[in-house]
């Protein structure tokens, strides 16, 4: 069966690395995320990671302890760097090649991001992991994984949660909540749904480039999207 996405921006939240410790990084956590991209590659998908830092700083929650705005954005940034490393290895470990790129110049572990170099190493079948968000504060993430799969002309953004999809209300707080399986760009918008802060939507809105929301922890699910099953839910168009 065909690929439906030849090249993907894979997004993951720090905290999805901490399993169940409540920080940190989880050594089986990694092997799981290791052995589904590995799977997508020995299929032919090209990779991009974009990974949270949480686990071990949120740039946004040092205010409370007096570390000033800015400041607090460029540790979370440093966060995303060691789990970008941490999955490096990890990838490393099962046979993958990879390169963990950084948009804030770390020439001793990781290369600058410079765009043709990141879609060249995705053309030699690289996992390529792309660290320290966009560079600069007051974006987050979510901001840097829309960006760059704009810019490597990723055919998908694949944002790996803890639950299957985007719903009415949150479904590990609402058992009512009812799940999307489709949804346009504007009906996020008019129906207030969080699916990604309001910097990334736009840029996906703006270049039409499709999210699917979907639940990372079930094995199969990744390889499964990638064949063009309906898991999770889509926004496009």
């Amino acid at each position: 069966m065909a690929n439906k996405y030849k090249r993907i921006l894979l997004k993951l939240s720090g905290e999805s690395l901490m399993g169940d410790q409540g920080y940190g990084i989880e050594p089986g956590m990694l092997r799981h995320y290791a052995e589904q991209i590995k799977e997508l590659i020995d299929d032919g998908v090209e990779v991009a990671v974009v990974i949270g830092g949480g686990n071990i700083f949120r740039g946004l929650q040092a205010q409370a302890s007096g570390i000033e705005r800015v400041q607090g954005d460029y540790m979370g940034m440093l966060a995303t760097v060691i789990n970008g490393m941490a999955l490096q290895s990890a990838l490393e470990g099962i046979g993958l090649y990879t390169r963990l790129i950084t948009a804030i110049e770390m020439k001793q572990i990781a290369e600058p991001y410079i765009r043709r170099r990141a879609i060249r190493h995705l053309e030699k079948g690289r996992v390529v992991i792309f660290s320290a968000g966009t560079g600069s504060p007051y974006f987050t993430t979510d901001s840097a994984a829309a960006l760059r799969a704009n810019e490597i002309s990723a055919d998908v953004i694949l944002k790996g949660t803890r639950v299957d999809g985007i719903y009415t209300a949150d479904p590990e707080k609402d058992p009512h909540a009812k799940k999307f399986d489709k949804l346009s760009f504007a009906q996020v918008i008019s129906l207030g749904l969080s699916v990604m802060d309001m910097t990334a939507f736009t840029l996906c809105q703006e270049n039409n480039l499709p999210i699917i929301v979907f639940d990372i922890n079930k094995h199969e699910n990744l390889r499964r999207i990638i064949k063009g099953e309906a898991i999770g839910t889509l926004v496009e168009g």
